[in-house]
């Protein structure tokens, strides 16, 4: 008799998509921030440990992407703006629901990226350079190394690469000989992990990069932002919050200079005039002085080159 392996049967498949079903629907009501990770290159154990990491703190949900958009579609219909999530769930994506600061989630995520082998076929996420140095290979093997455009040389019987080579361009394809040679040198070029694609937060979705903002660069972003709203609003003459205390000092010194050349004077102008008379009167006193001292240096100078002379002369 042939044994079979046991497998779920279709009432408790269905029982288990139902209940996932349930539970993303409590989750996306419960959570007000959602963040949609990619989970490319990770393995089971990993997600273990990121899941252990995020414990008491995020809920972590993976899932086949058939169940996860019927669970977004299904709850659009009370929370439409959910819909935004739907393309990117594509590939290997996992969902975090949190209510906690997501710029120490992203900083949490990234420090549980582990190290990872380079292999063929895999797009590189970033440069791969082999350093140089002894290698602990042999010389049988220096065709080898070569043949990737390794400078090396034997020293005491292996391979030591001469200087240090950039192997692979991010972005590049892995190959294999590239793939054996970083294996044989022990070296993990490679970090991986769940990566934040997207994020929902209050009802707002937008890119994982605006998690790479400082609270300074926000603050940057927004004084621009209103000193260009106050630039348009000047030129268009357009009464706006930023721009009104510039609309109305443009305003007054145009009432002042009319004030002064009309002769109709109103205490406030007068009173101003009257300042910028004094201040004028003590520029031009402060000029005078400095007049004064300028000419009389000289005068001494003089004095004191007839006394040296005289000084001088008194030798013979």
């Amino acid at each position: 008799m042939a044994l079979h392996k046991a497998g779920l049967s279709k009432e408790q498949k269905k029982a288990k998509k139902e209940a996932y079903l349930v539970k993303m629907k409590k989750l996306l009501e419960e959570y007000k921030q959602v963040v949609v990770v990619k989970c490319d290159n990770v393995g089971s154990s990993q997600f273990q440990t990121i899941r252990k990491e995020l414990r008491g703190t995020c809920e972590f949900v993976m899932g086949k992407n058939t169940l996860i958009r019927k669970a977004i579609k299904n709850q659009a219909e009370t929370q439409p703006e959910l819909e935004e999530l739907l393309p990117h769930i594509k590939g290997n994506v996992g969902f975090i629901f949190t209510k906690g600061d997501l710029y120490q989630l992203k900083a949490k995520l990234t420090e549980l990226k582990a190290p990872s082998p380079a292999k063929a076929g895999v797009i590189a996420p970033n440069d791969v350079i082999v350093p140089a140095g002894d290698t602990g290979l042999d010389p049988t093997q220096t065709n080898f190394v070569q043949a990737l455009n390794i400078a090396s040389k034997i020293t005491k019987g292996q391979i030591e690469i001469t200087s240090e080579t950039l192997l692979i361009k991010e972005g590049e394809k892995v190959g294999v000989s590239q793939a054996v040679l970083l294996q044989k040198l022990k070296i993990n070029p490679f970090k991986y992990g769940a990566v934040i694609d997207v994020v929902y937060d209050n009802g707002i979705v937008y890119d994982a990069k605006a998690l790479d903002l400082t609270e300074s660069d926000i603050v940057k972003k927004f004084q621009e932002g209103v000193q260009a709203a106050t630039a348009i609003s000047l030129a268009a003459n357009l009464p706006t919050e930023a721009a009104c205390p510039h609309l109305m000092l443009n305003a007054f010194q145009a009432l002042l200079g009319f004030s002064k050349e009309s002769g109709v004077v109103f205490p406030l102008a007068e009173k101003i005039f009257n300042n910028m008379t004094a201040v004028a009167a003590t520029a031009v006193a402060t000029e005078s002085k400095t007049e004064e001292k300028k000419e009389e240096a000289p005068a001494a100078k003089e004095e004191e080159e007839e006394e040296d002379f005289g000084g001088f002369g008194d030798l013979f």
